[in-house]
């Protein structure tokens, strides 16, 4: 299987909202948009990074969350739009991220809009409160979505998973490994202890990795920190790559971390480990648009 990932694409510009929207966290998210996000993200360098992936073709996308930027209600027919862009539902998974759901009043939007891109095999559509970790079996792959995306106070972008949803998610991991399919799992948040700065971690992470250690995986993708990192979390078969996308928006030439994203190859072993191989893809020091930025077999 060829699997492009990309993540923390915040659609813009932002559609101006409602006096009554804004109250709440929205107001500081609104403010943090216009004295310099907006800035950040470039939708010229989103759409060369979808047009590199369209150019090679992958068998499924897998896009982890951010699609949004302070949960408006009028952001959401542009992030469908997106993802329409980027293919059907069968072909395109999606996992929410913090800015997906801003409020609480984001989470009905969101999931009217994109639960398509969010529905596993089992046909049941995500709500608030159900619905992950939702899976998808693609060839030998099983793609596990988990939503780490939960409303929060001012200024903090944590996420959390709960233990329902991590419980579910133990049950589910050892059944796809019964079935000796190679477990993808895809979360917003980096899901490694101390893998995000304090007030933008997974509260949960260190419940994540007790999880990981007892059932395993082979891969697991992440965004959030808007760069492409690799860490490690221990698992019953060897370490389990945990693999972050960098913004699929951000600006080229800000000084900052560029747009791009992974495309990754799974093939199989013959009843072992699966080879992955990822090539990180994005725009350079020399803005010469699209090309490799690195390769890496993360297992090794």
């Amino acid at each position: 299987m060829l699997l492009a990932h990309l993540s923390d694409a915040h659609i813009g510009p932002l559609p101006a909202p409602r006096l009554r929207e804004l109250l709440g966290k929205r107001v500081t998210g609104w403010v943090n948009w216009r004295r310099g996000r907006r800035l950040a993200h470039d939708m010229d360098a989103l759409a060369a990074v979808c047009a590199d992936i369209d150019a090679h073709a992958p068998d499924h996308v897998a896009f982890t969350g951010d699609v949004v930027n302070i949960g408006l209600p009028a952001e959401f027919p542009a992030a469908r739009a997106f993802l329409e862009r980027l293919g059907p539902p069968e072909r395109v998974s999606f996992t929410p991220g913090n800015h997906d759901v801003y409020v609480r009043s984001s989470l009905r939007p969101l999931f009217d809009s994109l639960a398509p891109w969010m529905t596993g095999d089992d046909g049941v559509a995500p709500a608030p409160g159900r619905g992950f970790p939702y899976v998808r079996r693609r060839s030998a792959v099983a793609l596990v979505g988990l939503c780490s995306g939960a409303p929060t106070m001012p200024f903090l972008a944590s996420g959390r998973l709960g233990r329902a949803q991590i419980a579910a998610t133990r049950r589910l991991l050892a059944q796809l490994r019964e079935e000796g399919l190679t477990r993808v799992i895809m979360i917003h948040h980096p899901p490694h202890p101390g893998g995000a700065r304090p007030g933008r971690g997974l509260t949960d992470a260190a419940a994540f990795a007790r999880m990981i250690a007892g059932v395993g995986a082979e891969l697991v993708l992440h965004g959030h920190n808007h760069v492409a990192s690799l860490a490690r979390l221990p698992g019953p078969d060897g370490p389990v790559p945990v693999l972050g996308a960098p913004s699929a928006s951000a600006r080229p030439g800000s000084g900052g971390p560029r747009a791009g994203y992974h495309l990754i190859r799974i093939a199989p072993a013959g009843g072992g480990r699966p080879r992955i191989t990822v090539e990180t893809r994005g725009f350079g020091p020399q803005d010469e648009g699209v090309t490799t930025l690195a390769r890496l077999t993360p297992a090794e």
